[in-house]
């Protein structure tokens, strides 16, 4: 019998699912078609791949390996397919883009539209997510570039450094231009957002390292919803400088001694396929943070950088 793919695709689907049944009813076909397929799959392979005497179906030792290298193959033959389709002169191409969630707030913005007016054939998939998750996908190949923060990173990733994130008190415009000592903090009343952001950890930890304890009235989990109440409250809260840029009615505020920065950085896995887009893409962030006044990126033992991933459950959206 000669392996097709749907072969690997079924025994990974089984494999995920730990059941035929379930596994069927993501492929949308019938278990015992199912069930056939597989059997076929181990007859040429000539081992048995699936352990089927228990509650679960699991892998055996020689379906761990199999599943491991279908894995890869499919991966491979995914990147090969964008290869053929990819063209140079970027009439059309499509692009997977996945960030840490305070970038939403500053960023995506201005690379989406100048990314539109430079080339407009090229679709783009932005995806929201804690960079764990970013890090993991580029390797499992779900995402072609990464905007993250200087690492550690995963081993076969390769970053990029691309500008010095700064972290501010940021308030209304009609706010004090400070510069604010840390310990006037005290009488300062915040919105922040919530613990499940990295952004949060650090700035708890500027604060504790300084003995200051300001009283936080409200914690969300949007960017977008601490804009909006900075904007119509006396309320202040702390984000990257960068998210006044846009925002005329918000003004950073520097603080004494400073927060602490951090590098950002496009991510990529080593041994992908660049496609012309990527490079576009990654040409065109750069001269994008450099016309945009981004502080140039820290050397990696700079003190003060604080490497960091913000958590949210992710959200997807598609810009054209």
């Amino acid at each position: 019998m000669a392996l097709e793919l749907r072969h690997l695709r079924y025994l990974i689907a089984v494999a995920e699912h730990g059941s035929f049944t379930r596994a069927a009813e993501e492929l949308r076909i019938s278990q015992p078609t199912l069930s056939q397929q597989v059997k076929q799959l181990e007859r040429a392979v000539g081992a048995q791949l699936l352990d089927r005497t228990g509650r679960a179906v699991r892998l055996t030792d020689a379906g761990a390996t199999y599943v491991h290298h279908a894995r890869s193959a499919l991966r491979e033959l995914a990147a090969a397919e964008r290869a053929v389709l990819d063209l140079a002169d970027l009439s059309r191409g499509h692009l997977r883009l996945a960030l840490t969630p305070t970038f939403t707030a500053y960023l995506v913005g201005p690379i989406v539209a100048a990314l539109h007016t430079a080339h407009p054939g090229i679709t783009l998939e932005v995806r929201e997510m804690p960079q764990d998750r970013i890090e993991a996908g580029l390797l499992a190949d779900d995402h072609d570039l990464g905007l993250a923060f200087r690492g550690p990173h995963l081993p076969g990733l390769a970053a990029t450094p691309l500008f010095t994130e700064d972290l501010a008190l940021v308030a209304a415009a009609d706010a004090d231009p400070g510069p604010l000592s840390v310990r006037d903090l005290t009488a300062r009343r915040l919105a922040l957002l919530s613990g499940d952001f990295a952004t949060r950890g650090h700035v708890d930890a500027y604060l504790a390292s300084h003995g200051v304890r300001p009283p936080v009235e409200v914690e969300a989990n949007s960017v977008q919803a601490l804009t909006e109440i900075v904007r119509r409250t006396s309320l202040a809260t702390v984000l990257p400088a960068a998210v006044t840029d846009d925002h005329p009615y918000l003004r950073p505020v520097p603080l004494d001694p400073a927060l602490p920065s951090r590098t950002v950085t496009l991510l990529r896995r080593e041994s992908a396929y660049e496609s012309a887009a990527s490079r576009a893409f990654t040409a065109l962030v750069a001269r994008l943070v450099r016309e945009r006044g981004y502080r140039p990126p820290l050397r990696a033992h700079a003190q003060g950088e604080a490497a960091g991933a913000d958590h949210l459950s992710g959200h997807c959206f598609q810009a054209r």
